[in-house]
């Protein structure tokens, strides 16, 4: 037996088995209902006709005849008729009743699965598991910590003091760059293209009027 069923346990296959038998046979029943009430219909319809004949032909005891073979096949249709109903009902209940089984059924089988899971897990275990759990955890966490803590000759060092130590570095770096005098922003040439610079005066030239007059007025100097 597979865990499966020892879990869950066998179908009822034999009354499901005897159920969808049922559901066969209703059906075939039906089956041949409808066929022997097409049969009558035609008896009935040719009765009919026969009696339309009769009665063209002034015979009026066979059209009376006719008429009552007609009658009877009717009574007997609608007497089918009734026994289909019936057996629509019987597999409409059925069905019904086979599907609340089968739901009762499931729900029983789930109950029981449930049970049994329940069974196999305890309350007990549980608390078991979930101390070994924790107990593992802060096993782990010491195993770390005793890993991380410094060793040799950084386990000596105060880490306040060196905490200290790094501020007064960084306040003398402060103080050093407060100090420091603002350098002048750099002055970049400006360029200014060629057709716009100022234009230099052109050079003079010394003619011989020239030449006299400064020695004229060197001599008046003296």
């Amino acid at each position: 037996m597979s865990m499966f069923n020892r879990i869950f346990g066998k179908p009822k296959e034999q009354a499901n088995s005897n159920a969808l038998a049922t559901l066969d046979k209703l059906n075939e029943t039906l089956d041949m209902l409808e066929k022997k009430e097409k049969v009558l219909e035609k008896k009935a319809n040719a009765e009919l006709e026969r009696a339309k004949e009769f009665s063209k032909a002034k015979n009026k005891r066979a059209a009376i005849q006719s008429l009552k073979r007609k009658k009877l096949y009717e009574q007997q249709i609608e007497q089918l008729g009734n026994f289909q109903l019936r057996i629509h009902d019987q597999m409409i209940m059925l069905e019904a009743a086979k599907a609340t089984t089968e739901t009762v059924d499931a729900l029983r089988t789930g109950a029981a699965a449930m049970k049994a899971m329940q069974k196999a897990t305890n309350i007990d275990d549980v608390d078991k598991t979930m101390d070994e759990i924790n107990e593992q955890t802060e096993n782990m966490k010491q195993i770390q910590d005793a890993l991380s803590a410094p060793l040799g000759a950084f386990a000596d060092f105060d880490e306040d003091e060196l905490e200290a130590e790094l501020e007064e570095l960084e306040g003398a770096e402060l103080e050093s760059q407060l100090l420091e005098p603002v350098a002048a922003p750099p002055v970049h040439p400006v360029h200014v293209p060629a057709n716009k610079q100022p234009a230099r005066p052109a050079p003079q030239k010394v003619t011989a009027e020239d030449d006299e007059l400064a020695a004229l007025q060197a001599e008046m100097a003296l």
